[in-house]
């Protein structure tokens, strides 16, 4: 098998992974707090990425603590705290196509965090995406407001600058991707205990609890993100395999209708087809992150 072909393997492999996230964590969150639902994925994803980078030699220089404890915090704690939050206040058809408007976002901090510059096809995308958002928000009225969680709305975007941020901090790092992953879990483990304990309680070690936690360790924040990464390492043409990711929220509705038993309005289908198209518009300056 060619190393393309191998990548298109990998790369389906994790969209179609990624596309089950959603329904995963409106499951978990039905049985635990949001906090209870990160901690246990995050102890799940930190068996992951220690392995990982241990098989490629880590830790070859004196760990910076100081740099993977500014990566905890970003994520998982505070990206994953206020994103399940949103789909526990939200229902998953708004929730996850708010939550990938983040490239979105991430075009905009680019611009003075990195000094690039907004082109006329950016600014397009960026409208259309927006669009998209209202589309989407609507749930086909527009002479009113909808009965929505505005609350929950306004986390479900907030959660798109803070990975915004997270990525942008991540593109200045000289640390081993898979090193870095493996710190800053191992770093938020004991935050999030901490504050499961101040709060809801550690969560019950349930099979059920368990399975939503190795749902959301696993395929959100763990194999799957290696799995991409190693779509993209043995592509030939990165970019190609970049399109994939724009299957996943569409996949995402399907499961979302079929599982959780929401009816799927049209704006949520139209909205989140407007939005992809104004990130094909933008442009995307990333070429290997997630997409929820």
């Amino acid at each position: 098998m060619r190393d393309d072909q191998k990548a298109l393997s990998f790369g389906i492999g994790a969209v179609v992974l990624w596309s089950t996230v959603a329904t995963g964590f409106k499951l978990g969150l039905s049985v635990m707090e949001p906090v209870q639902l990160l901690f246990l994925g995050s102890c799940i994803s930190a068996l992951v990425f220690v392995p990982a980078a241990v098989r490629q030699g880590w830790p070859r220089r004196p760990l910076n603590l100081k740099e993977g404890l500014v990566f905890a915090l970003l994520n998982p704690v505070l990206y994953y705290l206020v994103l399940f939050e949103a789909y526990d206040r939200l229902p998953a058809q708004i929730a996850q196509p708010l939550n990938y408007t983040w490239a979105i976002v991430l075009a905009l901090l680019a611009v003075p965090v990195l000094g690039q510059k907004l082109t006329p096809r950016m600014l397009w995308g960026i409208g259309i995406g927006y669009l998209g958002v209202v589309v989407l928000l609507s749930q086909g009225r527009f002479d009113t407001l909808p009965d929505l969680d505005w609350f929950g709305v306004l986390l479900a975007l907030a959660s798109t600058g803070i990975w915004a941020g997270y990525w942008l901090y991540n593109a200045r790092s000289t640390t081993e991707p898979h090193a870095l992953m493996a710190t800053s879990f191992l770093l938020a483990v004991p935050l999030l205990a901490v504050i499961c304990l101040a709060g809801s309680g550690l969560p019950t070690l349930t099979l059920k609890n368990l399975g939503y936690g190795a749902w959301v360790g696993l395929v959100e924040m763990g194999i799957t993100f290696l799995l991409w990464q190693q779509a993209l390492r043995l592509s030939s043409q990165a970019a190609r395999i970049g399109q994939l990711i724009f299957l996943s929220p569409f996949l995402s509705l399907l499961l979302i209708s079929s599982v959780l038993g929401e009816t799927i309005h049209v704006t949520s289908w139209l909205g989140l087809g407007v939005i992809v198209i104004g990130l094909l518009v933008t442009g995307r300056p990333d070429q290997g992150l997630s997409a929820r």
